[in-house]
């Protein structure tokens, strides 16, 4: 493989400046618009590769290890042999020689948000989501290519997305290979890419994705659609779509696991001589019995009437809590009567009773134990 600095014409301490002028120099004069010959245009092509190894600071330290004549490279650069050495032998750039990277790739996954209600969460529902992403380009249909064209293989590497040189080190000269500048290790380039996604094979669009939610979801939930990502470069595989579920706060009803949780407000007269009522669930009227003499802080249970389990199984239940609400506002014939009716039952004086946590602390504990 010819040398870089000699297919330029300088030195190896040639500076940028110095590079530059040569390349510019051979250029003018190689260039296919001003030298259509053949032996031009090859010419033309080393000249560039050489160019854009030897411009980059860090790509010519790596070409010039093992240029001088010293074992050791001069400025530590064969311990940078060394690196070479490695890369080699054990997994580095080497390791791809002859295998040029492909230009499709897995797209990445993407993350929706969607806000369910309640109602959503008992027996799952239907969403048609709106998403933002990357779709496969209509126009070349993920070759990147302009229609009617194709890719071309490399010059430079011929193909196989890797350059060789040789490296001096103390072991002796070692060949090394390394991706390609030229076609940046692909094997190929896109002489036309497409003009409709620049040659990325993939466009920017909105998409919708229909989605059936099942029943039992919750906030925080990650819900996985395989292969509804985004696409890949090039045409490459979807990505996943997740969609991260919030459950909108009821103004009526909550959640504790599958189970929905309200409060009934019950006069004081139905809460001493019972009731029949009837409420409204999520899922339609439920007909609902107050018993006599029913507490505040007592737990009426409709069996059924609550979420679908996610992983399936029997709904939850629809728990009630009671809480009696005592007239603020009495005239003074009411207030006779509750008298009248405080004396014949004779009821004990306030008292102390034990400590509850909560309309729901009583159930949960007995859950509990």
């Amino acid at each position: 493989m010819a040398d870089h600095y000699e297919v330029l014409g300088v030195s190896r301490d040639a500076s940028p400046d110095e590079i530059k002028k040569a390349y510019r120099r051979l250029a003018r004069e190689l260039h296919p618009d001003v030298n259509p010959g053949a032996d031009a245009s090859e010419r033309f092509k080393l000249v560039t590769h050489a160019y854009d190894v030897l411009s980059d600071p860090e790509q010519r330290q790596r070409y010039d290890m093992g240029g001088d004549s010293s074992p050791f490279g001069g400025d530590g650069a064969g311990f940078g042999g060394f690196g070479d050495i490695f890369e080699t032998f054990f997994g580095g750039g080497g390791a791809r020689a002859g295998r040029p990277r492909s230009r499709r790739e897995r797209g990445q996954d993407a993350l929706v948000r969607v806000t369910l209600d309640l109602g959503d969460v008992v027996f799952g529902t239907h969403r048609d989501i709106d998403v933002d992403t990357a779709v496969l380009c209509e126009t070349c249909e993920g070759s990147c290519c302009q229609p009617g064209t194709q890719p071309a293989t490399c010059d430079i590497c011929h193909g196989s997305g890797q350059v060789q040189r040789t490296v001096r080190s103390l072991l002796g000269n070692v060949m090394t290979s390394q991706p390609c500048t030229t076609c940046q290790g692909y094997g190929t380039t896109i002489p036309y890419p497409c003009a409709t996604c620049q040659g990325q094979g993939r466009v920017r669009a909105r998409r919708t994705v229909s989605v059936d939610i099942p029943g039992g979801v919750e906030t925080g939930l990650r819900l996985q659609l395989p292969g509804s990502g985004e696409v890949g470069p090039a045409g490459g595989p979807n990505g996943d779509l997740y969609l991260e579920v919030t459950v909108a706060t009821h103004e009526v009803f909550s959640r504790e696991g599958d189970d929905l949780l309200a409060t009934l407000e019950v006069s004081m007269p139905d809460a001493i001589l019972g009731t029949h009522t009837t409420i409204s669930s999520l899922d339609g009227e439920v007909d609902l019995e107050v018993r006599s003499g029913v507490q505040s802080g007592d737990v009426l249970t409709i069996k059924g009437r609550g979420i679908t389990p996610l992983r399936g199984g029997a709904r939850g239940d629809l728990r009630v809590g009671v809480q009696v609400v005592t007239p603020t506002k009495l005239d003074a014939k009411e207030r006779a009567l509750i008298e009248d009716f405080a004396k014949k039952t004779k009821a004990p004086a306030p008292r102390l009773a034990q400590f509850h946590q909560g309309m729901f602390s009583k159930l949960r504990d007995r859950f509990r134990g």
